[in-house]
């Protein structure tokens, strides 16, 4: 298989899982079904950013000899750990929120949620 054949492979399945969670996060009733897709969808945010920034070069950017090699950028890798980490947190902090919901309610789908909420 060649490069392009690989990277076009990658590319599909990387849109192939952020479009998984995208349309879970639309279609899915259930809140924690729907807090799961968002973590697939981020996956596939961060897998996407990744792919991108990997076009460059694959080695890292130490400079211990003279060859000119087509090097990473490292800022992207700072950006997608700060995005995963975020990404953790705004996930835990939605669950809490189920959590919070679930005592309340005894179902977690949204269309009962909102029926029992309606004025």
């Amino acid at each position: 298989m060649t490069s392009l054949g690989g990277q076009f492979i990658l590319e599909a399945c990387v849109f192939a899982t952020l479009l998984l969670g995208f349309f879970g996060v639309i279609l899915k009733q259930n809140l924690m079904l729907k807090i799961l897709s968002m973590d697939v969808m981020s996956t596939g945010v961060i897998g996407l950013y990744v792919l991108v920034a990997a076009r460059g070069g694959i080695f890292t950017p130490i400079l211990a000899d003279d060859q000119p090699r087509a090097y990473a950028d490292p800022v992207p890798q700072a950006v997608i750990l700060t995005a995963i980490v975020i990404g953790l947190s705004i996930q835990a902090l939605m669950l809490v929120g189920v959590m919070k919901l679930s005592r309340d309610h005894p179902t977690l789908e949204t269309r009962e949620i909102e029926k029992s909420n309606m004025p």
